[in-house]
């Protein structure tokens, strides 16, 4: 038996929710933060969803109407749009936002179209952030400023009905939280920190609000929005979609939580799954995770009495400290240098909290039930002044995650391996007699807590 399998109780019986994950945080190097221990049980009952809702346009319009006119969404980050002036397009569904910095403390948002004839005053083409000075529409030229005021109409004589200061763009409420620029087209909406609840004290010790944004990669992926972002809110399934994960990704004891509108999952790595039919040492542990340290000159090596877990915690903590100072790096626990928590806000953001540096949002692809758009981000601490944000890269549709270099290449090909699951779960959703798919109690937890909350959402009048 190996040092984890003696310490952690490895062979000991499976199959209650968290408990394990518990017992890996007790034989953690360093203290545990709290929020770590903190349990948010959601019922055990098992979920079936109707899979019309993944597939129909009926569905599908039901949503834009009662979620996406009238729920927070995250529409950019905030060093996507640094400087005065910087702009750039938010589109869900049908609907189209411009989002600008108008001076260095205040975010507007205004629907994208000119009060004249109402084309968008600025084109979606208009892919990265651009600095504008005003917003004019290329078709007459009717012009705003940034604030949203109107500033000139060609042969305003021709207008002498347009009244200048009530012809204001109108705005949408904006929020910000962690460095990210939320919308809501609602004008009722309840503020964005009602919204949020205390998902912020699982972020405040990680200074989430200062990441850069190191990697924006974006591809229209072939399923439905919800099927796509349901394959990243459980483990369950790297047993037989990331095999190659399994010595080193205990994917199976995975803790899972949710809380008013988010949800959380904490999954410990550096540890093997317990669906192996064989026992990896420590080394072979460390060996299978060597796709995650690609910059290592040279070969990890296991002491003897000590385990992986450890070991890859040391090496993190060391990297860290380039940032955080050694002080601020050699506090962290191993379980917030090594494992996974990726987080659920409803309705479609998914950021990984500790210093993981994914973030995930899933939109519809305009009104086409059968596609959405899945934006990846890596945000990252920095030192010294922050750096510019990476442009966004678009990938084409025949090009898959690794053409996305920005995110470098473990996590393109892991990305890979959700994305050839996705056509086929739509198609079969098609073709299935059942009609419904199914949740489990506890691993697909999160899954169940979003669809409480889109049923909620649908059923408000």
């Amino acid at each position: 038996m190996t040092v984890t399998q003696d310490l952690l109780g490895y062979l000991a019986p499976r199959g209650r929710g968290g408990e394990f994950y518990q017992r890996v945080l007790d034989t953690d190097s360093r203290q545990v933060p709290g929020l770590l221990r903190r349990t948010g049980p959601f019922g055990d009952e098992a979920t079936e969803v109707p899979i019309s809702s993944y597939l129909t346009r009926e569905a599908h319009d039901l949503e834009v109407e009662k979620v996406w006119r009238r729920t927070w969404q995250m529409a950019c980050r905030e060093d996507e749009i640094a400087e005065v002036g910087d702009t750039l397009v938010y589109d869900i569904a049908d609907m189209s936002f411009i989002i600008v910095r108008v001076t260095p403390t205040v975010i507007r948002a205004y629907p994208n179209a000119c009060l004249h004839r109402g084309r968008k005053l600025v084109d979606s083409g208009m892919r990265c952030a651009t600095r504008l000075r005003q917003l004019r529409c290329a078709f007459h030229g009717f012009t705003w400023d940034l604030e949203g005021s109107l500033a000139s109409i060609p042969g305003s004589w021709d207008f002498p009905h347009v009244n200048f200061e009530e012809w204001e763009l109108p705005q949408v409420k904006v929020g910000t939280w962690a460095g990210f620029v939320f919308i809501n087209p609602d004008p009722a909406a309840e503020p964005l920190e009602d919204f949020l609840g205390d998902i912020d004290e699982h972020f405040a010790d990680y200074d989430y609000a200062n990441r850069w944004t190191a990697a924006h990669v974006v591809k229209v992926v072939p399923a439905n929005w919800k099927a796509a972002q349901e394959a990243f809110m459980e483990s369950f399934h790297v047993l037989a979609t990331h095999p190659q994960l399994l010595p080193q990704s205990s994917n199976l004891d995975a803790q899972y939580d949710a809380w008013g509108n988010y949800s959380r999952a904490m999954s410990p790595n550096f540890l093997p799954s317990g669906f192996l039919n064989w026992l990896p040492t420590e080394q072979e542990i460390v060996d299978a995770s060597v796709d995650r340290r690609l910059d290592a000159e040279q070969k990890v090596v296991v002491p003897d009495g000590t385990t992986a877990r450890l070991v890859m915690a040391d090496q993190a903590r060391a990297s860290l400290a380039k940032v955080l100072g050694a002080d601020g790096s050699d506090r962290l626990s191993d379980a917030e240098v090594s494992d996974s928590f990726y987080f659920t806000l409803f309705p479609n953001l998914h950021p990984w909290s500790a210093y993981n540096r994914i973030c995930f949002r899933f939109r519809p692809y305009g009104n086409d039930p059968d596609r959405a758009i899945q934006d990846v981000y890596l945000l990252s601490p920095y030192t010294a002044e922050r750096p510019p944000a990476t442009a966004t890269h678009y990938l084409r549709e025949d090009e898959d995650f690794t053409a996305g270099h920005e995110i470098g290449p473990y996590l393109a090909r892991i990305l890979n391996q959700d994305l050839y699951n996705m056509p086929s779960v739509q198609q079969g959703m098609k073709a299935t007699r059942k009609p419904t798919v199914t949740f489990s109690r506890y691993q697909e937890l999160k899954i169940r807590h979003f669809h409480k909350l889109l049923d909620e959402a649908i059923a408000r009048p």
